[in-house]
């Protein structure tokens, strides 16, 4: 049984395609376009997918989408004869762009993948969500929580995952939305929307959340976690171009200019610490919540906001969940993945396999294919065994040399973990600013993430005796021992908090033996850990990608497979 999944036209296009339950291959459609958030219908994430599978389209089961369009056609057009005349203009592009082609979706799919349409299927946005994590989590039984922006109608929802089922019992619809909510915060901020609602996480550290009663105007909440935002602060859903009103702008003052968002300006890392501060605080409610009206002791969680690594934390520390699953790739590309599952399982009836085996599951470069590469740029590089390799880039690190990493299969999710990734040691804080000014080029308060092995996680980091999975992930933030916190000066941010990775040698060998060589060297067994692209590109994916962001950047080594190159 295959079954192909796809999410597109909205941002972060994905595929992801299973064989008898079994995730074969999952990629976003950027890492083969080279366009960040690539919004677009992913040709190219379906070819490798049906590749990396060994098939053609024919062979194809069922090909699922991870919403329903006339749904999501039905809140556009109500929304806007809610609110009319006022959102004319952004009523317009969108009917423009929905008559072209998104309403059509059945159409398009059947002829790109040269699939009959009786073969297409369609879940709903947050069923795509909560079957991502459940399915993929190691739980029989879970309480199940998905929030993002908006799907078809739904912000949030909370039901249960049993076996085979997932069941939606709750909803939260637009445009209540603490999505949207954070992300008029983020626009507010100077970032993009759907980019940089974690660049406000990251900046709200340099903050005091002394704005947190004007945001609490925002929002109300109830007892039972419902929640409802005042609209007259937002313009969301009247345009498609600014998220917050004029009367938001009075509260908070004028926004800050996008070409100055790299500074740390106090006013505006307040604002950021406030309304992160909020976030949380009514997740937290919700998840309250969620776990008494369930009874259950263990949660999945998905949906764009569970990529928000310190609310993680704080719902798997406050709220009394035994433990907690995210799924690597939490929003809507994961969507695809979700889609393909729960048609097997829900809909299908078939059995479930033993949760997620590996997040390495996207294009791998060949040996062949390195050592063509190498030998048609003329490159000066040298082949090393896995053992060398280890030795030799452990030694590169200890001189303080900053190594970009390809080796194979890229990894599904947001996140490099340690198969795309930039290293450096973690030890000297001035590693931090020398990564972002001149390897990185992005702002200057970006933290870093740090990556150890399983084995030594709790004597760096304030894990308790559970280690949940988000943090093989690196999707929570948690306190760094405050022992080591001026020894990971370059890891630790300014709160005392990191974003870790914890890798167990099973996972990816390689990785997990040169954390250990390095440790040896130095007594600390801890590597900086960021991913392999420059500011505003997507993550390198091929040999090229890699090496043309090493030769632009200040990168010292690179790491093609077992081939080396030094500059």
């Amino acid at each position: 049984m295959r079954i192909l999944g796809i999410s597109c036209f909205y941002h972060d296009s994905a595929v992801a395609l299973i064989e008898d339950g079994k995730i074969i291959a999952a990629a976003t459609e950027e890492r083969f376009s080279r366009k960040k958030h690539d919004s677009g219908f992913p040709k190219n994430a379906i070819r490798f997918c049906l590749d990396e599978g060994g098939i053609s389209s024919s062979e194809l089961d069922w090909v699922v989408f991870y919403e329903k369009p006339f749904l999501k056609f039905e809140r556009i057009t109500l929304s806007f004869l809610q609110t009319a005349p006022f959102a004319r203009g952004s009523f317009v592009n969108a009917y423009t762009s929905w008559l072209k082609d998104k309403i059509w979706i059945k159409s398009i799919i059947s002829k790109e993948v040269d699939v009959p349409a009786d073969r297409i299927l369609f879940t709903k946005h947050h069923v795509s969500h909560a079957a991502a994590t459940f399915f993929t989590s190691p739980f029989e039984r879970s309480a199940i929580l998905t929030v993002d922006g908006v799907g078809e109608w739904t912000t949030t929802a909370w039901g249960i995952g049993e076996g085979r089922k997932v069941r939606l019992l709750k909803e939260i619809r637009f445009p209540h939305s603490l999505g949207l909510f954070y992300s008029a915060f983020t626009q507010f901020l100077g970032f993009r929307i759907n980019d940089g609602e974690f660049k406000v996480m990251g900046l709200s550290p340099y903050g005091e959340p002394r704005y947190k009663k004007e945001v609490e105007k925002l929002i109300y909440q109830s007892a039972d976690g419902s929640f409802r935002l005042d609209l007259s602060y937002f313009n969301y859903h009247l345009s498609d171009t600014v998220s917050y009103s004029k009367k938001f702008i009075k509260l908070f003052g004028e926004p800050q200019n996008p070409a100055k968002s790299d500074r740390v300006i106090k006013r505006y890392a307040d604002i950021a610490a406030s309304a992160q501060k909020v976030l949380e605080e009514k997740l937290l409610v919700i998840a309250k919540n969620v776990k008494e009206k369930t009874g259950m002791d263990r949660l999945c969680y998905g949906g764009g906001v569970a990529l928000n690594g310190v609310a993680n934390w704080r719902i798997f520390k406050e709220i009394g969940f035994r433990d907690l699953f995210i799924h690597p790739e939490a929003g809507d590309a994961g969507g695809a993945l979700g889609a393909a599952l729960y048609v097997y399982h829900s809909v299908l009836g078939k059995p479930r396999r033993k949760g997620f085996k590996t997040v390495y599951l996207g294009y791998e470069n060949s040996e062949d294919e390195i050592a063509s590469f190498i030998q048609k740029n003329g490159i000066d590089a040298k082949y090393y065994s896995d053992s060398e390799l280890v030795k030799k880039v452990s030694s590169l690190l200890l001189r303080k040399k900053v190594v970009g990493v390809v080796r194979g299969r890229f990894e599904w999710g947001p996140r490099a973990l340690g198969n795309r990734s930039i290293l450096a040691d973690p030890r000297d804080k001035k590693m931090k600013d020398l990564v972002n000014a001149k390897i990185k080029f992005r702002e200057a308060f970006r933290p870093f993430a740090p990556v150890t092995t399983y084995e030594k996680a709790r004597l760096y980091f304030d894990v308790g005796k559970i280690i949940p999975q988000p943090l093989s992930h690196m999707i929570a933030v948690v306190p760094v021992n405050e022992k080591y916190r001026s020894r990971l000066g370059a890891v630790t941010h300014v709160d005392g908090t990191a974003r870790p990775q914890f890798v167990k040698r099973s996972e990816n060998p390689f990785y997990y033996d040169l954390i250990n060589a390095f440790g040896k060297k130095t007594g600390v067994y801890v590597l900086l850990n960021t991913s392999f692209n420059l500011k505003g590109e997507p993550i390198v994916t091929s040999c090229e990608d890699a090496y043309k962001t090493f030769m632009k950047s200040g990168l010292d080594v690179l790491i093609l497979g077992n081939y080396l190159v030094v500059k």
